[in-house]
């Protein structure tokens, strides 16, 4: 057996590290310089590598710094064809994805159309596919779906989709359909769809907007934004007619669960900033619902609220079934309707948690070839697995192995496979797969994503073709990289820093999501208490102990069922851990939320 092999060495290779975050030591001076404190500019020196643009638009996130919609290529002719099609009483589809962005894009569209627009809801039509029977984008079920539609709509607004798509934005234009495409992912090498009468991303190379990492539901507010303005140039509105910017509480939601970058964007940090104040208003039924769901301690919400508890619950709903219960849950006016929807969501999200735990422990079994190998990324197929969970099962051998990973499973298509596939820093997934296509484009007819996260058809009987190209694509870019999980952290903090007044200055420099992670530091801890909790025991409640204080602290999924912790009270425990802030019956308390910990040796 040869080292590779070796189970010590692989378990070894596959053990967690946690590390410091490293730092650009220039912006960590310059952040305090502009006032900010040594912990606040040693999180912004670990997220924003290389930045070296203006921090105020980052740190005091404000819709002033928001671009103008006209400098979104093709924004002016979308916006105007939108707006002829409302001045002319047409028909009107909206076609959008499936996911949080998709539904919040979706919203968005419609609220704007019947309450600002005044477009008869008999004059829209709502077309979301289904994630199994349909697909990503502008499938062809969809296209023979609005085909069918009596009386069809003369005009279909896409959202967060249809880049890709111009086989069937084709056979709509034949049926005299204009399509407006709005969408953010990756466009094809050849560019934009030619058949649609306008395509607004702002990831084409031709566009002026400055942020090109904004979700889709913030293209579609920003198509709708203009498509405002030229109504009231037109005499078609009044000039009294109400802006958008209460629609951003939906843009919150579709940023933040989108996973879009909260880093270096702007754009991305006022949005999510602004929607926050206007859902914690409680002000639509769908908000209140889940307040009261989740119970009155969770409010207000932040943007984990949004990101672990809203996006799983309303994914969930297309991930297993029919997406409609989710867009009729945002849509909501009476608090019953909305928890009745809630209610279907939370059971799906059950179901999809139960589906994905059996996935992911039969995912890490095929995986095992793969990590004794030490291959640059981990491609594995899942015979009997469900397509809906494919994303989530690749981020759980992400975070498992520290590498790549692709999950596949069979497709509604006979004899083709479906994927989906996630990242880690260092590897561009989408161009991963455009290398991947030029190696063997036969046995890659389809994909599309972004840097983190990406989909993938395979024809089932070029599958060994596939994963052989993909791995050569992934090894070239990676270059040979050293692949293990990582718990990266911002360092220690001194005993005294363990309070609330910390981690109210943490939390002014949110909001936190997907390159812009919520700060987790590292420290070891005297284990004072423990205790398992949880209707299966896999969580441990502690008390731990640095310096002369002790802090209450849990652990989430620390053991698998049955299983005993490997330390016990008076052991040293090495944490990655967060800061958290405690609400029971109006009180607060500072808690540590364990991430991760290894005890160590005594002396």
């Amino acid at each position: 057996m040869n080292a590779a092999s070796d189970p010590i060495d692989l378990n070894e290779r596959l053990r967690p590290r946690i590390l410091p975050r490293p730092r650009d030591a220039a912006l960590y001076a310059r952040a305090q310089r502009e006032g900010l404190s040594e912990l606040q500019a040693r999180v912004l020196a670990g997220r924003l590598k290389g930045f070296t643009g203006e921090l105020a638009p980052l740190v005091r996130p404000s819709l002033r710094h928001l671009a103008h919609p006209e400098r979104l290529a093709d924004g002016r002719r979308a916006a105007e064809r939108i707006a002829q099609a409302v001045v002319d009483g047409e028909h009107i589809g909206i076609l959008t994805d499936y996911d949080v962005d998709g539904i919040t894009s979706h919203v968005v569209i419609r609220r704007t159309l019947v309450e600002l627009f005044g477009v008869p809801e008999a004059k829209l039509h709502s077309l979301i596919g289904h994630r199994i029977h349909d697909g990503y984008g502008i499938s062809l079920p969809l296209v023979e779906r609005t085909l069918a539609l009596s009386p069809r709509p003369t005009l279909v607004i896409t959202a967060d989709c249809g880049s890709s798509d111009e086989p069937r934005i084709a056979r709509l234009a034949a049926e005299g359909i204009e399509v407006v495409v709005s969408d953010h992912h990756a466009l094809p090498v050849e560019g934009p769809p030619p058949s649609a009468h306008a395509v607004v991303n702002p990831t084409r190379d031709d566009c002026d907007y400055p942020d090109p990492t904004i979700a889709g539901c913030m293209v579609a507010w920003l198509v709708m934004s203009l498509s405002r303005s030229v109504l009231i140039e037109w005499g078609a509105l009044p000039e009294a007619t109400p802006k958008l910017s209460p629609w951003l509480s939906y843009v919150a939601l579709g940023t933040v669960a989108d996973c879009v970058s909260l880093g270096g964007s702007p754009a991305n940090r006022a949005v999510v900033t602004h929607g926050l104040a206007l859902i914690n208003r409680m002000e639509a039924a769908c908000w209140r619902a889940m307040a009261e769901r989740l119970g009155a301690d969770s409010v207000p919400f932040d943007a984990e609220t949004l990101g672990f508890q809203m996006g799983p619950r309303i994914n969930a709903r297309s991930r297993l079934d029919d997406p409609y219960a989710a867009l009729h849950f945002m849509l909501a006016e009476q608090d019953h309707v909305a928890s009745r929807y809630l209610d279907v969501l939370d059971q799906d999200n059950q179901s999809r948690k139960a589906i994905e735990a059996d996935m992911a422990e039969e995912a890490k079994a095929l995986a095992m070839p793969s990590l004794v190998a030490d291959a640059p990324a981990v491609v594995v197929f899942l015979e009997s697995g469900h397509p809906g969970v494919q994303g989530i099962v690749a981020s759980r051998l992400v975070q498992a192995y520290g590498r790549p990973a692709l999950v596949l499973t069979p497709a509604a298509a006979p004899g083709m496979l479906t994927g989906s596939g996630r990242s880690i820093e260092g590897l561009h997934l989408r161009d991963a797969l455009q290398r991947t296509f030029e190696l063997a484009p036969e046995a890659l007819p389809r994909f599309g994503g972004h840097r983190g996260a990406a989909g993938v058809g395979v024809p089932a009987e070029r599958l060994d073709a596939f994963k052989a190209a993909f791995l050569q694509a992934v090894g070239e870019q990676l270059g040979g990289a050293e692949l293990y999980p990582k718990i990266l952290t911002d360092g220690d903090l001194a005993p005294e820093a363990l309070s609330l007044e910390t981690l109210a200055s943490l939390e002014a420099l949110g909001p936190y999501g997907r390159e812009f992670e919520a700060p987790l530091f590292q420290g070891d801890f005297i284990v004072e208490r423990l205790r398992p909790v949880g209707a299966d025991g896999t969580h441990l409640m502690l008390e731990l102990s640095l310096g002369a204080a002790s802090h209450r602290a849990i652990w989430f999924r620390a053991l698998t069922p049955g299983e005993v912790p490997a330390f016990g009270v008076g052991d040293r425990l090495r944490c990655a851990y967060r800061l958290n802030r405690n609400r029971w019956r109006g009180r607060e308390s500072l808690q540590l939320m364990v991430e991760h910990a290894e005890p160590q040796a005594q002396g």
